[in-house]
């Protein structure tokens, strides 16, 4: 495989994941662990990801506010994030996580929406705040410093305090089989205190990250009540997903 065809593919993968282990590329492109890491040297000088231990990550998933960053399939995420609105009613107490998805919901919220928000991103809390109509509150602990998520042991024990209405999640992988996955053992803990905490949960997700997974389960399908992609319910792309516990939006 030539070097462009092979950072091409890299690029997907981590506008797709957000972030990508050096392992995982050499098993999927089938090469040397030393052409993974000359490869991410490369993209990464080139200022279009940024190195990580162990992998790459998206610049636009640590840093979103970077106006210079793009974010990858910007256009379905919008389109998802007017889906999401349809679930969120006044007096309601929400649960977000971060993620650029999550980031556009905030941005798109009515002026006139009362609720109280839940937060474990600090990105999110202040984008969120930007609306008076909102309480906002951070959960807080350790900042990942490349997910830019609260973890740690003081957050889930926070979250084990909280019954919400409704969480919304991004997501990494979603499949059928395999459910919510990831590949960061501390956001994956924090993740399922966040659905353990909430009463509804609802996954935003590009299609593109349907039917894929990730090293660690965070919860199985049935655990989701809500699938929101750029798609249409009935697309037959989602048929795998249509069953009478999970409603696609």
């Amino acid at each position: 495989m030539r070097k462009e065809e092979r950072h091409k593919l890299i690029m997907r993968e981590i506008n797709l994941h957000n972030k990508v282990l050096s392992a995982d590329l050499s098993t999927l492109l089938n090469i040397s662990d030393d052409t993974v890491r000359r490869d991410l040297k490369e993209l990464a000088e080139s200022g279009k990801v940024l190195k990580v231990h162990g992998g790459a990550a998206s610049k636009s998933f640590v840093a979103p506010f970077n106006l210079q960053n793009e974010v990858y399939a910007l256009a379905e995420k919008k389109k998802i994030a007017e889906k999401a609105l349809k679930l969120i009613k006044n007096d309601m107490v929400i649960l977000t996580e971060g993620g650029t998805t999550i980031l556009e919901l905030a941005k798109m919220i009515p002026k006139n929406l009362k609720a109280t928000f839940f937060t474990v991103s600090p990105q999110a809390a202040i984008t969120l705040s930007e609306h008076s109509n909102l309480e906002v509150i951070t959960i807080g602990g350790k900042l990942g410093k490349n997910a830019n998520l609260h973890t740690g042991t003081s957050v889930i024990n926070q979250l084990a305090d909280l019954k919400v209405d409704l969480c919304l999640l991004g997501a990494n992988a979603f499949s059928v089989e395999e459910g919510l996955t990831d590949m960061d053992w501390e956001i994956v803990q924090v993740i399922k205190a966040i659905v353990n905490a909430s009463r509804k949960v609802a996954v935003l997700a590009i299609a593109e990250k349907l039917n894929t997974s990730q090293r660690i389960r965070i919860c199985p399908i049935n655990k989701i009540n809500y699938l929101i992609t750029e798609l249409p319910p009935e697309s037959t792309y989602l048929a795998n997903f249509q069953n009478d516990d999970l409603k696609l939006l």
